[in-house]
């Protein structure tokens, strides 16, 4: 029935096209007589029709002004300003975007010599967007896109990800446009902050959404940056190269070449310090999306473990996505251009191969009193190759029809060796057992994603259709040989055993889903939306173990009860119904899904076993958005979903490589129920450059897919070929109810002008209530955490950069079944970052960081200072060039430490981390631009010229 369904679906997508449903008008306003742009202008958009449709602008420094999401209609477009006449024009918007050039005239009279200053402010707000203006955040001549948005408030880098009010970014756009694919990461490194003009954060709806103006769910935080008009056509860029003490290095850059419409780029990174400019999608590849125990729960403050001698260009230090000594060597490119008139494509091609070695600490304490405490050190080494391809097409065949596509693909390998010694300790201090185990494992995971979709307008406003169709491929397969060693401490004595095996992993799955949404106007300001989307999901998991032969010395005994065949299908049907209604300021929408999904599992070996469930659940969703005034504005979103569990989660065979952890899935799962709701209120004083926005998030799930956890008190038999020994312990994934999660951020800025500084606070609430099982014992762990944050960021010239930082969170634990582990800890990071640049090209940066950690582990609470500190001199014609002498870890004291808090257990963590190196870099920065013009694109309608009114 799926497959009948979707062949349909490809048919009705071979005879059907779209287009989005609002245009755009955008343009540039000069002076007639010099030319040069004329900035605060006033452009109106007055509707014939419908003054609904009336929208508004205000001219940026370089004349540009943008007017989005334009209904069509016939149109008046009035602009006026201060000392120039009055112009108007007529025009009809219904089948392309608008590009303008306009001409005005100073008024006769007019003193030419007379110049008005505006005052621009630092942040505005337009809708639920919020735009910063990049010329009131000043930051040194070389700074990147990142060291310019870290200035912004409510924008941060943590380990490595931009956020943007607490949320992480997950995508980056270039006036518009695609750029680098998801990985905003690689794009915020790899571009100058001097092409900046203004950089926009927004909820960035689907493709789908964004056509139909249903918020559909699938929203993730967006960063628009619009760049400057004089810097739209030219090349930029940057090389570097330097050696250190020890042996360390690092060497790299980038270059991007725009020209009108196309940008094209390369980043290159080489280097032995910790560096990882792309995203984690790079590590994540050969791991299965879901993790087998459902584990949750908290993450303490890291230490400065990842943190290095980065950005040859500034006092920053960028961080490291992996604990541990990191050897990178990464490649990228990036293309974005306009094929003729209709079609607008972007692509990017990643390599990234590193090397790893990371020596661990840790300490777990179990909430059971039953359970001994577990210690446990680490040295794990892996090596990771990665190559990612994304691309995407968008394709306009006329003013109502319109195919987006946008396939991905990629191949990663994986080598990984560990040793781990685990101890199970008694609350005295007596080892009761001891595990030494060594793993070295070979992984390859393919990936193949594609996303089709067709958009169709009808000629009545509001009538639309289109349809999505989502096809993915995955492929794993992996070798996995381990050598145990296990001791049992007996009263007077000892028993020891080992055991050597091979592991033979695959596993697979493909998935087809499509989307199909009708809108219908009910009036001026409301529409009905149907939408009906079937999925369909094959996951086949298979698994083969091999006990060590020593007389012929090779694996090649097979272990059936450490192997298995399992195969899982999902098939869904979801419909429903969607109303909203709309105003030019406000939105209201409310609807309901009715879903049936049918789980179907069948294990085929070692013995046979068919599970059969089926579900069916109503998801409502509503969305409210309000402008409360010309500052501020509140949006509430609710919605329901369900996860299914993964094949991983359902395959019941024991893995027993990473003894003395041993884990299991469970067929018996069903699907989880989950209830989201946020909120976001935003205001935004523009006159005095004030800025606070409040957001909230809730999560309530029912059949919370978590761990459960079983640690016998003496040696016990799972099966003829698997026992667990006093200590060790089993964890299966099971439903519970229970699980609940709140989390709040609050950002406040304001410009100090005593000090020509900006002030950026940050306050949040985060509650965890996860559900579990430890020895049959029903547990509800909850971790609650309260944080506070303050950044004082200079704003007195790119020659002076200061910062100064504080930021501190206190951590309360507790549980249902020992209220000893009850417990609170404190963390704090206190910062000072200072970059001074003199005229002739000296400069010097410091970054110095003192890290408090507290009510941990005995042995790791800890209290030390991270220094870093380079000085050195530009030079050439324009201070192109650059030598810098650098070190990082003055004092030697650099150290990393974690808090994990799970339903289970809480540990503690210490990691491997760079310490003291010397590092001489010389770098080169390339600067090309070209005159100014406006952002042309061969698919918008010029607009005609015409004498003022």
């Amino acid at each position: 029935m799926i497959k009948h369904y979707l062949l349909g679906i490809l048919a009705v997508f071979c005879v059907s096209a779209v287009q989005a449903q609002g245009y755009s008008v955008q343009g540039i306003l000069q002076d007639k007589q010099s030319g040069k742009g004329v900035q605060a202008a006033t452009i109106l958009l007055e509707s014939v029709t419908d003054t609904s449709h009336n929208r508004s602008v205000i001219s940026d420094t370089a004349g540009r002004f943008w007017i989005m999401n334009v209904l069509p209609d016939s149109f008046n477009i009035v602009f006026s300003t201060v000392g120039y006449s009055r112009v108007s024009r007529g025009v009809r918007i219904d089948a392309a975007d608008i590009d303008l050039e306009i001409l005005i005239s100073r008024k006769p009279g007019e003193l030419q010599a007379v110049t008005v200053t505006a005052t621009i402010s630092p942040v505005t707000m337009k809708g639920d967007t919020v735009q910063y203006n990049a010329s009131q955040y000043k930051v040194n001549p070389d700074a990147t896109v990142e060291d310019l948005a870290k200035k912004m408030p409510g924008i941060t880098v943590e380990d490595g990800q931009l956020k943007a009010n607490g949320e992480v970014v997950q995508k980056v756009t270039i006036d518009g446009r695609e750029f680098f694919g998801d990985d905003a990461t690689a794009a915020v490194k790899n571009l100058p902050a001097e092409i900046v003009d203004k950089i926009q954060v927004f909820d960035r709806l689907s493709d789908q959404a964004q056509f139909t103006g249903v918020d559909d769910g699938n929203t993730n935080k967006g960063i628009n940056i619009i760049t400057k008009a004089n810097m739209r056509n030219g090349q930029f860029g940057r090389v570097y190269a330097g050696y250190g003490t020890d042996g360390k290095y690092q060497a790299g850059g980038n270059t991007t070449q725009l020209k009108e419409n196309r940008k094209l780029s390369f980043v290159g990174n080489f280097n032995n310090i910790n560096q990882q400019n792309f995203a984690t999608q790079d590590l994540l590849g050969v791991t299965n999306s879901s993790s087998q125990g459902g584990r949750g729960g908290g993450r303490g403050g890291r230490g400065g473990g990842g943190n290095n001698q980065g950005n040859s260009n500034n006092g920053n230090f960028l961080v490291g996505q992996q604990n541990g000594i990191n050897k990178t060597n990464a490649f990228g490119i990036n293309y974005a251009d306009i094929w003729g008139k209709k079609a607008t494509v972007s692509g990017s091609y990643f390599f990234n191969s590193s090397a790893n070695n990371s020596d661990e600490l840790l300490n777990r304490q179990y909430f059971s009193n039953t359970i001994p405490n577990l210690s446990q050190v680490n040295l794990a080494s892996n090596t990771n190759t990665n190559h990612r391809v994304n691309l995407r097409i968008e394709y306009k065949f006329d003013s109502a029809n319109q195919l987006i596509i946008t396939p991905n693909a990629s191949v990663q390998l994986n080598n990984s060796d560990k040793d781990a010694t685990t101890s199970f300790i008694k609350s005295a201090g007596t080892t009761l057992s001891r595990t030494h185990n060594l793993v070295n494992g070979n992984k390859k995971a393919t990936n193949l994603n594609n996303n089709i979709l067709f958009r169709h307008a009808f000629p009545k406003r509001g009538r639309t259709y289109s349809i999505n169709l989502n096809t993915s491929y995955n492929n794993r397969i992996g070798d996995v040989y381990t050598t145990q060693f296990d001791t049992t401490f007996l009263p007077a004595t000892f028993r020891d055993s080992t055991a050597r095996r091979y592991t033979d992993q695959f596993s697979n799955g493909y998935q087809l889903s499509s989307n199909f949404i009708y809108t219908e106007p009910l009036s001026l300001h409301s529409q009905l939306q149907a939408n009906y989307n079937p999925g369909y999901t094959k996951s086949k998991a298979d698994q083969q173990a091999y006990q060590y032969d020593g007389n012929a010395d090779k694996y090649d005994i097979f272990n059936p009860t450490l192997s298995s065949k399992f195969e899982n299908t999902t098939a869904s049907q979801k419909g429903g119904l969607t109303y909203r209604y709309f105003t030019k300021d406000n939105q209201f929408s409310a609807g309901v899904d009715f879903q049936q999904t049918n789980l179907k599992s069948d294990r085929t070996f070692p013995t046979s076993l068919k599970v059969k469930k089926t579900f069916q659940n109503f998801l409502p969703n509503a969305m409210f958005r309000l402008k409360l005034s010309e500052k501020s504005n509140l949006r509430i979103l609710y919605r329901a979903n369900t996860n299914q569990p993964s094949v991983t989660q359902l395959q019941d065979v024991y893995d027993i490589t990473g003894l003395p952890f041993v884990t299991a899935g469970n067929p018996q799962l069903e699907q989880q129920y989950m209830q989201s709701l946020s909120g976001r209120y935003t205001f935004a004083d523009t006159k005095r450059g004030m800025l606070f926005v409040g957001n909230i998030f809730y999560q309530a799930a029912s059949n919370f897919i978590t761990s459960a956890t079983f640690v016998p008190l003496r040696d016990s038999v799972l099966n003829s070929n698997v026992s667990l020994k006093s200590g060790q312990q089993l964890t299966k994934p099971v439903n519970l109810d229970g699980y609940n999660s709140f989390r709040s951020f609050f950002t406040f800025a304001v410009p100090i002008k005593l000090i020509k500084s900006n002030l950026n606070m940050n306050a949040g609430v985060t509650l965890n209530k996860l559900p579990g099982i430890i020895n049959n014992q029903l547990n509800k762990s909850t971790n609650i955490t309260y944080s506070l944050g303050t950044v004082i960021g200079s704003n007195i010239s790119q020659y002076v950069d200061f910062s100064v930082s504080y930021s501190a969170n206190i951590n309360k634990v507790n549980n249902d079944i020992n209220t000893t582990l009850n417990q609170q800890y404190f963390s704090q990071v206190a910062g000072l970052q200072l970059n001074l640049l003199s005229k002739k090209g000296w400069f010097f940066q410091t970054d110095l960081s003192n890290l408090l950690y507290s009510g941990l582990a005995a042995g790791y609470n800890q209290n030390y200072y991270l220094w870093n500190m380079s000085a050195g001199k530009k030079f050439f014609k324009k201070q192109q060039g650059e030598l810098k002498i650098g070190v990082f870890d003055v004092l030697k004291q650099n150290r990393s430490i974690v808090r994990n808090i799970t339903e289970t257990y809480i540990e503690d963590q210490q990691s491997q981390v760079l310490q003291q190196y010397f590092m001489l870099t010389f770098s080169y920065n390339l600067k090309n631009f070209g005159k100014g013009v406006p952002q042309s694109n061969p698919q918008r309608r010029r607009g005609r010229f015409g004498s003022p009114d």
